[in-house]
């Protein structure tokens, strides 16, 4: 899958699964934005290793809870470059906590950085893609599932996702496909802090019931992004593509927790 030639922005581009993504445009020949809050080393490394293979890309700041700094980072972008061709929306925090211990500043700063920068920067890209293009949404499987200290993020992923859907819908006469990307345990930084706090159960706990007994990784997320955002995914739009494993398909009782009983 060739890129030659779009101009595609990565929020939260600097880490994770963004870095990956944006790392993997760049050297398929896309020009890329990498975005990022306040890591501007991490960003221009993210930059540099597109650059070392043969790519273009750039580095923006901006606080995405602030709608304010959302319109300037698309100002910027415009007046650099005019156009946009793919919008990957991959900055997300939040605080995890049992339901009863969030706070409205839990719930409006979770909205904001989550769902509404998505929302916002959407309507952005859109407005630059007078030639059709990709938008697509990073999610995850506490959208549909429920697990602990995850309420918060969980109803966050699953506003993004149902916002995926009304978009492909208005966005699709246009040539704009709108999809969301939805990982379950991915190997990155995040990963491992939510694994790391005392409320959470060890991770092997969970990788020995996801059918392909192992977490994911950050390449793999991003192959999947590249195929959703290439031409040869125009007729797929409104879904939420799933790379978890087989983790979101199965339920107690376990397969292969079977007590053996004899025949």
């Amino acid at each position: 899958m060739s890129f030659e030639g779009k101009r595609a922005l990565i929020t939260g581009g600097s880490r994770g699964i963004g870095r990956a993504i944006a790392v993997a445009l760049g050297k398929r020949g896309a020009e890329v934005a990498v975005h990022y809050k306040e890591r501007k080393d991490a960003a221009e490394e993210t930059a540099a290793e597109i650059e070392r293979a043969g790519g273009k890309a750039i580095t923006l700041s901006a606080d995405l809870e602030d709608p304010r700094a959302n319109d300037e980072l698309f100002d910027e972008l415009t007046a650099r470059w005019g156009g946009l061709d793919i919008f990957v929306s991959s900055a997300g925090a939040s605080a995890f906590k049992k339901v009863g211990q969030y706070g409205p500043h839990h719930l409006g700063r979770t909205f904001a950085l989550n769902v509404q920068a998505f929302v916002l920067g959407a309507q952005r890209a859109a407005e630059m893609m007078a030639g059709g293009g990709r938008i697509l949404a990073l999610s995850s499987y506490g959208s549909q599932r429920t697990f602990a200290t995850y309420a918060n993020m969980g109803a966050a992923k699953a506003a993004i996702e149902s916002w995926v859907r009304s978009m492909a819908a208005e966005y699709g006469p246009r040539g704009i496909t709108v999809n969301a990307l939805s990982g379950g345990l991915i190997d990155t930084d995040s990963l491992h802090y939510f694994y790391g706090m005392p409320q959470i159960p060890p991770m092997e706990s969970v990788v020995s019931r996801i059918p392909r007994r192992r977490v994911g990784t950050a390449s793999e997320m991003a192959a999947a992004a590249l195929f959703l955002l290439s031409e040869e995914a125009d007729y797929i739009t409104g879904t939420t593509l799933v790379v978890d494993g087989g983790l979101s398909v199965v339920s107690p009782p376990f397969v292969g927790e079977e007590p053996d009983r004899g025949s």
